[in-house]
């Protein structure tokens, strides 16, 4: 079957192992000094490892794969003890996988394994807006707090734009507003949290936006080399989000810039979900 498993570069992976304890279904390990996927079986494809690798080595691609399989993961897991299962378990809360979070819990009735505490409920009912570990996923609700300082609205609501297309994948590598340009390449959420994303961060700017955990992370880093070489550009502000996965795109734009062999400004700028500069 064709579905979403992660694709390791060998040869940006420098075998540091930050991946491996962000993987606790056990589908990475370390051999021959390099992160390897072991097992299609074992691998959810929802990337809770893209964000822990500092080499930006670690992508998700769809191709042909074994199902994922949840029973044994589950037994996998369940001989690493409490720890290692919660972890696992709260990965599938947080991603919304309601099916396998249920298979995982049946085994662990029925083999007796008792992880409950006083504040882990792994319940599936009404599990929506709990805490995880996984925050690229999980689900908040902010509409009861305010929104607004004294009368003013938090945004200005002007556009800053000043071409089109922005998605990396369609944006053509030759056109003209590269000239001289100052770029700003977005992680696609940022605009949505950061209330004054126009006039702070895109005026001025030409603009490239992406996903880093859902799209071609090797064709990004690919399309932006070409970019950067082939024109003229003065700077690059390159802003995510604070959940783990979308540190992914700081990586693919190092990777990128260092591929170009460019000696252009580099400035990382992250937001947290509620929309504030953490730096």
């Amino acid at each position: 079957m064709k579905r979403k498993i992660i694709l390791i570069d060998q040869n940006k992976c420098n075998g540091c192992g930050l991946c491996i304890p962000n993987c606790p279904e056990g589908a990475l390990q370390i051999i021959d000094g390099k992160a390897r996927l072991v097992s299609d079986l074992f691998c959810d494809g929802l990337g809770a490892c893209i964000g822990h690798c500092p080499q930006g080595a670690i992508t998700i691609e769809e191709r042909n794969a074994g199902h994922y399989d949840e029973a044994r993961v589950i037994e996998n897991i369940a001989k690493q003890g409490r720890n290692v299962i919660i972890a696992h378990l709260e990965h599938l809360k947080g991603h919304n996988q309601e099916g396998y979070l249920k298979q995982a819990m049946e085994f662990l009735r029925e083999n007796k394994i008792e992880i409950s505490a006083e504040k882990e409920d792994f319940s599936t009912a009404g599990h929506r807006n709990s805490a995880c570990s996984c925050p690229g996923s999980k689900v908040l609700d902010f509409t009861q707090e305010e929104r607004f300082q004294g009368d003013k609205p938090v945004s200005r609501g002007v556009s800053e734009l000043r071409q089109w297309p922005v998605q990396i994948m369609l944006v053509p590598e030759s056109a003209t507003y590269f000239k001289d340009a100052d770029l700003l390449i977005a992680a696609d959420c940022v605009a949505f949290a950061y209330p004054d994303f126009n006039n702070d961060l895109l005026k001025g700017k030409v603009l490239l936006v992406g996903c880093p955990k859902l799209d071609d992370g090797k064709f990004y880093q690919e399309k932006i080399t070409r970019i950067l070489k082939n024109n003229n550009i003065k700077s690059i502000t390159c802003v995510h989000m604070e959940v783990p996965c979308c540190f992914g795109l700081i990586n693919i734009v190092k990777s990128a810039l260092s591929a170009s062999g460019k000696d252009i400004l580099l400035k990382e700028l992250t937001i947290s979900i509620k929309g504030a500069k953490i730096k």
